[in-house]
């Protein structure tokens, strides 16, 4: 066997190896994407309805709550983004970094000084590799995320948006997240979560499109009840906003992986054909040292015997 034909065979083993790695992910992923679903699925009419509660309640009275006023001039603004732990994914993570990019390039034009919130260990390496500041980072759970993973992220929030903007507040929060739409489109989306907006349509939209919104008794006052639901709101919202880029990456991992196969089994395709190419070469050589050398040995017995 030649030199050639055992780098070919080599490479084949190779990535024979490699396609059964990614075959494997592909499937994993796959599977991950319907349990995925399902949970964003379930956690949708909590926080439809808890929207359009807080929706409710806030049109409905004459408070100015702190999460819901608009400040004068606001100077501060935080923005979750959202990435995963793990790679793999295509471009999963970049075109998420890239959509909070673009969200801080325009909120740094308005002139307002940006406080920088992270999800996924891949977000946070993104920042630390250019040395910019982040407030606070959460990784671990990006996979599977649960409420209790929403609460602790929220609650960083919140205590942000509550503060003195002077005393190291923000006066907006924005979530920057990937959304899922289907298994092959999944959409960057960047959204302002407060101070939550109750004009128009936005308002419509928010409280589920069902029309009129409920009135309601405020006991013991409208402060009181947005004290105890705004928390729950944000909550929600990045709970529902990490399902959804759980459920993202999965997808962009299954089509990552599915393209790395199909690469490969055409990477082996062509790698069999030069083997086969290489082999046919080896015998055709074999072949010709034989022909000649019969040839040169009858040559030397015509010769003796003359």
């Amino acid at each position: 066997m030649g030199a050639q034909l055992r780098v070919y065979k080599r490479r084949i083993k190779s990535v024979t190896a490699t396609k059964k790695i990614t075959r494997a992910m592909e499937m994993i992923a796959a599977s991950r994407i319907i349990k995925a679903q399902r949970r964003v699925a379930a956690s949708e009419p909590y926080a439809t309805e808890l929207t359009r509660a807080v929706t409710a309640v806030a049109g409905g009275s004459a408070t100015s709550h702190p999460l819901l006023t608009e400040a004068e001039q606001p100077k501060r603004a935080a923005v979750l983004l959202i990435t995963s732990d793990r790679g793999l994914a295509g471009g999963y993570n970049s075109n998420a970094i890239k959509a909070a990019e673009q969200l801080n390039e325009r909120l740094t034009a308005e002139g307002k000084e940006i406080v920088s919130f992270i999800v996924g260990s891949k977000g946070v390496a993104y920042y630390g590799f250019r040395d910019r500041p982040v407030k606070e980072s959460f990784t671990g759970f990006t996979d599977n995320p649960t409420y209790a993973d929403a609460k602790t992220v929220a609650a960083s929030l919140i205590e942000a948006v509550q503060q003195e903007t002077a005393e190291g507040g923000v006066d907006e929060l924005h979530i920057v997240y990937t959304e899922f739409v289907s298994m092959m489109t999944q959409t960057p989306v960047r959204d302002r979560m407060l101070p939550l907006t109750l004009d128009g349509d936005q308002a419509t939209e928010a409280a589920g499109g069902k029309g009129v919104l409920p009135l309601y008794d405020f006991e013991p006052s409208a402060e009181d009840v947005l004290d105890a639901l705004l928390p729950r709101y944000v909550e929600s919202r990045v709970y529902n906003a990490l399902l959804q880029a759980a459920a993202s990456k999965h997808a962009a991992t299954r089509r990552a992986m599915k393209s790395a196969t199909d690469n490969a089994e055409e990477l082996i395709k062509s790698l069999t054909r030069l083997a086969n190419a290489a082999r046919q070469a080896d015998i055709t050589q074999e072949i010709s040292e034989i022909v000649g050398g019969a040839s040169a040995l009858a040559d030397a017995n015509a010769g003796s015997d003359r």
